[in-house]
């Protein structure tokens, strides 16, 4: 037989060392340090996406989540992707071209869910905020008899801000104006209270790598039986087929019929994250995020800081902390990584520059983690 020879181009071929990552503490925005447990999860060998044990993991992770969330939805899932796959899972699903969307935007991701939300054909209009504040009820009472939209959209945990949007009686009105209710959990899914039943929320999308100190990868999603309805009066098909709820559902509902190969081992992260989540309780857990917040609010004003967020809306979660005058936070930053490994971002958008955004989530939310940045800040200053 005669040889086969191949033209290889070996260009790009290189001899590269077994990987070594340091280790950081990352009191930023996310992704937060993932729990031993988590890790360990993670290296548990590979069964397949039918697998009769991975379909009772399946089984186990959505009623967690639907206890972490607090809801009885039957359509709770994880995307197999990031955070901002089950954003865009809420609005592909959701929205059908045309559709009137009020979007409150008081941060960053506000104005990412105007995007999103306007490549699906939405009508899409905005109740603006300056960054740091929240909306009250008699101001989305007012946008919701204006706009009549088919769907009020709000962030609940602003990461880029942290500020949190009371959601006490925004169900109501958004059934007294017979449209969904469509929020942002990804910084506050167990960090901070979340009752999505109690509040009449319809659609709700997070991540896994916040306060869930799961390395991120998944997205949970979740949306009730109004949204279901929605999703079944359509017009034309979901035009995102890989986040099809309609699809993916069969995947994950009783039928396991073939959607996509899930991320197993993220799975297997994932359900170990939310079985550390109900072995704590929510309520211990959310107690621990909000005493670790306080701890770390007293500690940067002895330091003669001050937070963005007033008291009353802040985030236990993530905090941003104004950067004082002539001081240059990227530098900060730069030296708080180097000679720390601690990570401590700066803002994003009309932030940049002005905040620094400090994250206590999940594993990280502990009080030596807060002494331990506290020095160090007071030492780089």
């Amino acid at each position: 037989m005669k040889p086969i020879t191949f033209l290889v181009n070996d260009t790009f071929r290189k001899k590269t060392e077994p990987l070594v990552v340091p280790q950081r503490l990352l009191l930023g925005p996310g992704p937060s340090n993932a729990h031993p447990r988590i890790l360990e999860a993670l290296q548990n060998t590979l069964v397949g996406h039918l697998d009769p044990v991975f379909i009772e993991i399946m089984n186990e992770v959505q009623d967690l989540l639907r206890y972490t969330w607090q809801t009885s939805n039957l359509l709770t899932v994880p995307v197999s992707g990031t955070g901002s796959a089950a954003m865009e899972a809420t609005l592909a699903n959701a929205v059908e071209p045309g559709d009137k969307v009020l979007i409150g935007v008081n941060g960053y991701f506000g104005n990412r869910l105007v995007d999103m939300a306007g490549r699906y054909g939405a009508d899409v209009e905005t109740l603006r905020k300056p960054w740091g504040q929240v909306f009250g009820l008699e101001e989305l009472d007012a946008a919701l008899k204006k706009h009549q939209p088919a769907i009020l959209a709000l962030v609940h945990a602003e990461t880029s801000t942290g500020a949190c949007q009371p959601m006490e009686g925004v169900g109501e009105l958004c059934r007294k104006y017979n449209c969904l209710l469509l929020l942002d959990t990804v910084t506050s899914l167990g960090g901070v209270p979340l009752f999505l039943d109690e509040w009449g929320v319809d659609l709700a999308y997070s991540g896994t790598q916040k306060c869930l100190s799961c390395p991120p990868g998944l997205a949970p999603f979740t949306m009730n039986e109004r949204a279901i309805e929605k999703l079944n009066r359509r017009h034309g098909k979901v035009p995102n087929w890989y986040l099809d709820m309609s699809m993916v559902a069969s995947y994950w509902g009783s039928e396991r019929t073939y959607h996509h190969t899930a991320p197993i081992s993220m799975n297997y992260a994932l359900r170990e994250a939310l079985r550390l989540v109900a072995e704590e309780g929510l309520e211990a857990r959310w107690t621990r995020h909000r005493k670790n917040a306080e701890l770390f609010w007293e500690g940067i004003e002895a330091l003669g800081l001050s937070c963005h967020v007033e008291e009353a809306y802040r985030l236990p979660s993530l905090t941003t902390v104004r950067v004082p005058k002539d001081v240059d936070a990227k530098s900060v930053s730069q030296r708080l990584l180097r000679e720390y490994n601690i990570e401590m971002p700066g803002g994003l958008g009309e932030l940049a520059g002005k905040v620094w955004r400090v994250g206590l989530m999940g594993y990280n939310s502990r009080p030596e983690n807060v002494q331990t940045l506290l020095n160090a800040l007071k030492n780089v200053l």
